[in-house]
């Protein structure tokens, strides 16, 4: 069952915040929804698994990058994309460091954004919120001070208490909102740069053991896939 007097209590403070506080709430729903709906697929996209790195790297340092690109595309994870990517590249003889290192580049991009996905809407959520806040208790200053300046010299010090009670309470669910909002976007966003760190690491290790055992120049991979850094 329903609690009804929570319920009232919230209405009760929908109505004190007025268009701002439903702003609010609004975008307190938005946040929960991102964090939810990234949660589900960081945990289905595979991105923590590490337990196919080694058995990958070990088939393309023996040259076997038919096999190891067949184990990789039977494997779920961006990482894996990546991998599968650089693996197929070394493979085709006619393409240049160039071309090498913007198929793989193209590949783990795509692969990052994905999962990037919706987190910059957390961030602005996080960073609006406050300054809602602030906003609608600078309307409701400017009420509480109306009601005063209609009171005239019968000014009654609970009026000018209730309205500045008022007009906080935007600021204060502005806070409350943006301090979780900005928490988990930077901890989701430290599992992206993870995962964006493991990608660059194991194309530079896949791309440095080819040209060694090719005797291949590697000058013109340049900044060593610069597009996956942040």
């Amino acid at each position: 069952m329903f609690d009804t007097t929570s319920i009232g209590t919230a209405l009760a403070l929908l109505e004190r915040g007025g268009p701002v506080m439903a702003a609010l709430l609004f975008l307190s729903v938005v946040a929960v929804a991102i964090v939810l709906v990234k949660l589900y697929q960081f945990s289905a996209s595979g991105m923590r698994r590490t337990d196919f790195i080694e058995p990958a790297l070990a088939m393309a340092r023996d040259g076997a990058y038919d096999k190891a690109e067949q184990f990789l595309v039977h494997t779920h994870s961006p990482v894996a994309r990546v991998m599968e990517a650089t693996v197929r590249t070394l493979a085709d003889r006619t393409m240049t460091p160039a071309d090498r290192e913007a198929e793989i580049t193209r590949v783990g991009s795509a692969e990052l954004r994905n999962l990037e996905s919706f987190l910059r809407s957390l961030d602005l959520i996080a960073n609006l919120s406050p300054l809602l806040g602030l906003l609608g208790t600078v309307m409701g200053m400017i009420k509480a001070f109306a009601r005063l300046e209609e009171a005239g010299t019968k000014v009654d010090p609970g009026l000018l208490a209730g309205g500045i009670w008022e007009a906080l309470l935007t600021t204060a669910v502005g806070l409350i909102i943006a301090i979780p909002a900005l928490a988990a976007f930077h901890l989701l966003q430290s599992e992206v740069d993870k995962v964006r760190s493991t990608m660059t690491d194991l194309t530079t290790r896949m791309i440095t053991r080819h040209g060694r055992g090719n005797g291949t120049d590697q000058a013109g991979y340049g900044s060593t896939f610069a597009g996956l850094r942040r």
